[in-house]
């Protein structure tokens, strides 16, 4: 296959970038999208020219960094993927392929395709998890969880943190990460102790960093590679009402 690629390059935050044109001529369609960018960074160093950053990980759809704007779509054409799944029998040869980084909100472009999504983080350091002792495994039956309780916090914990979600709200909306984060652990037992201090500092912790407000246009969900529901922000919202008419609880 022939690809043409237009790629934002960035040297850092404070610096403009641009679309910067690229040709290949020797794209497998079993390739997935960052081997491509593999090849074409492989002829840029034997160019003496320097490679074009992203960011990559596991390769397997679970660590949620490899996140890129494609023809205008997060993560591009195919629903339910990440980037890393994507494969280039996706696109056709003699295709133009525009690829940017996430933007909105709270996220910064670091290089190139590479931004900082250090603000996830600190969201989660305000409560996305329980306080427990550790020590010895419990045994498996010392907390009574239904079958479909489980799943549904499942459903919940299944967001990677990409910012799919961010970029593709028209607001730069942090709500559906956040309240996936939130709602996983306030569905199970061991999270109601902290729940009503954790949706406050989470959501407190969200509007600090300069996301955007939810207005439901669901453009979060349809995007979010492992589909998370929008019903999470639903349940973020009645936690956090609860939380400031009982008080934080702690």
């Amino acid at each position: 296959m022939k690809i043409k690629l237009k790629i934002w390059r960035q040297i850092n935050a404070e610096s403009k970038g641009k679309l910067v044109d690229y040709s290949l001529d020797n794209v497998e369609e079993d390739m997935s999208f960052l081997e491509m960018l593999d090849l074409l960074n492989e002829e840029l160093i034997l160019k003496g020219e320097r490679p074009v950053e992203f960011d990559h990980d596991c390769r397997e759809g679970i660590c949620g960094t490899c996140g890129l704007f494609i023809n205008g779509r997060a993560h591009g054409p195919l629903a339910g993927t990440s980037t890393c799944q994507l494969h280039m029998r996706s696109f056709k040869d003699g295709e133009t392929i525009y690829i940017e980084p996430f933007r909105g909100g709270a996220f910064n472009v670091i290089r190139d395709l590479k931004i900082d999504r250090s603000s996830f983080d600190r969201i989660m350091s305000k409560g996305g998890y329980i306080s427990t002792p550790v020590g010895d495994a419990p045994e498996a039956n010392a907390v009574p969880i239904t079958h479909d309780q489980a799943e549904s916090a499942f459903d919940s914990a299944a967001c990677i943190g990409c910012g799919a979600c961010v970029a593709t709200c028209k607001n730069g909306s942090a709500a559906l990460f956040t309240s996936a984060k939130i709602t996983h652990l306030a569905k199970l037992p061991q999270g109601k102790v902290e729940s009503r201090a954790r949706v406050l500092k989470m959501v407190e912790q969200m509007d600090e960093e300069g996301f955007g407000h939810c207005t439901n246009t669901l453009a979060c969900q349809v995007e979010c590679p492992q589909e998370i529901s929008v019903s999470n922000i639903d349940r973020m919202n009645w936690e956090y009402n609860k939380a400031k008419i009982l008080g934080k609880g702690d």
